[in-house]
């Protein structure tokens, strides 16, 4: 492995967590989507710190560019607080404006200037390890390597400090305001952290893949935990091994490493998606299945309760007057069995005690819906579940 494949996959990685932070607040926030609108409307503050410096390699660059993300954000809390559209319009609205002016302002003054769209939106990891930065005729190692790194230390230095204040104010700004924390400060430093994480890193490995790694590892932790510190590790994995994995897929197929790292970051979504074990897919559709059956067994139950006659309670009953097939008539008589809640003698259904307890409990839940829930009960009666 080379300097240059190593050196690739370290910057990588360091954008990856880098983006993983912001990214995990943003989805909790549900603000998925500025992410995207501040990559693109940085446009402007870029070339305008252009006008300035004649220097696409100024810091001006990357700090008028975060200043216009923090516009970009403002602008859209001010048109959704007018109450006239909701966020995501209001976001349509502002990027797509601000991106604009930046073309415009492109097309009209920098045109014999290596200054276009492409420059801007599609960095190339590839090229990072070219990119070096030489101090007094040292060579310290690629540009984009120092500057995600002093962004990450930074980030990780903020998130230290404000922890606290961040998950308060992310899930309750009313009480983060009680507490005598401002939601309205924290919300814009986070804005602010974001703004300058997509900006550090856009140039190493373009707008598109870093809207992927903000949004996609913070999306797939969400599928797997609630809790917050947990959250952020699992996104910080998600990405940093979507990452290498993502460098050596466009190595064999010889593909765009950005299109390769995002396509590892969907497959993983996907995967999780589906076998998350209490959000993914199979698992939703499971319990649902499994909540279908214990509805049919509390039926079955309840009509046992009111019915004496053994007509009533005769086997082929479940398929002659309650109208259930075959198949769910033997579930729920298995289930019921499995659980002790009935007996049967020469195919007459009567409740054991425990049916008895059970059901006498439902019919005063369903009565009264206070003091209990019908989960807890079915967790503390049932061995085996539907």
């Amino acid at each position: 492995m080379s300097s240059a494949q190593i050196e690739i996959q370290v910057i990588a990685s360091l954008v990856a967590i880098a983006c993983a932070i912001p990214g995990t607040f943003l989805v909790l926030r549900k603000m998925a989507m500025i992410s995207d609108a501040i990559s693109h409307s940085i446009l402007p503050g870029i070339v305008i710190g252009f006008f300035i410096t004649q220097d696409l390699n100024s810091p001006l660059l990357i700090l008028l560019a975060a200043i216009t993300g923090i516009i970009t954000v403002v602008l859209v809390e001010y048109i959704q607080k007018t109450g006239l559209v909701k966020e995501d319009t209001a976001i349509g609205l502002v990027f797509p404006a601000l991106f604009s002016i930046g073309v415009i302002l492109i097309a009209k003054n920098a045109n014999d200037v290596h200054l276009d769209v492409d420059a801007v939106l599609l960095g190339e990891l590839a090229f990072a390890p070219f990119d070096r930065l030489i101090i007094y005729g040292v060579d310290v190692g690629p540009k984009s390597l120092w500057i995600i790194g002093c962004i990450l230390l930074t980030t990780l230095g903020l998130l230290s400090a404000f922890f606290k204040e961040l998950k308060v104010s992310t899930f309750d700004a009313g009480l983060a305001a009680s507490l005598g924390f401002s939601p309205g400060v924290i919300h814009y430093g986070l804005m602010s952290v974001s703004s300058v994480t997509t900006v550090g890193a856009f140039d190493a490995v373009g707008a598109i893949l870093v809207v992927a790694l903000m949004i996609a590892p913070a999306a797939t932790a969400y599928l797997l935990t609630t809790n917050l510190k947990r959250m952020l590790v699992y996104a910080m994995c998600f990405g940093v091994f979507s990452a290498i994995m993502g460098y050596w897929l466009a190595h064999i197929l010889d593909a765009s490493i950005a299109g390769s790292i995002t396509t590892i970051l969907g497959l993983i979504f996907f995967v999780v998606y589906l076998f998350a074990p209490s959000k993914g897919i199979i698992a939703v559709l499971f319990r649902e299945k499994q909540q279908r059956t214990e509805v049919f067994l509390l039926t079955f139950l309840l009509h046992l309760k009111n019915h004496n006659e053994e007509g009533e309670r005769h086997v082929n009953h479940l398929n002659e007057h309650i109208n259930w097939q075959k198949v769910r008539s033997k579930t729920v008589l298995d289930l019921a069995l499995k659980n002790n809640m009935i007996t049967i003698n020469n195919k007459i259904v009567s409740l054991t005690e425990k049916g008895n307890d059970f059901t006498a409990q439902a019919i005063d839940y369903i009565i009264t819906n206070e003091d209990t829930q019908i989960e807890h009960m079915k967790d503390d009666f049932f061995l085996f579940r539907g």
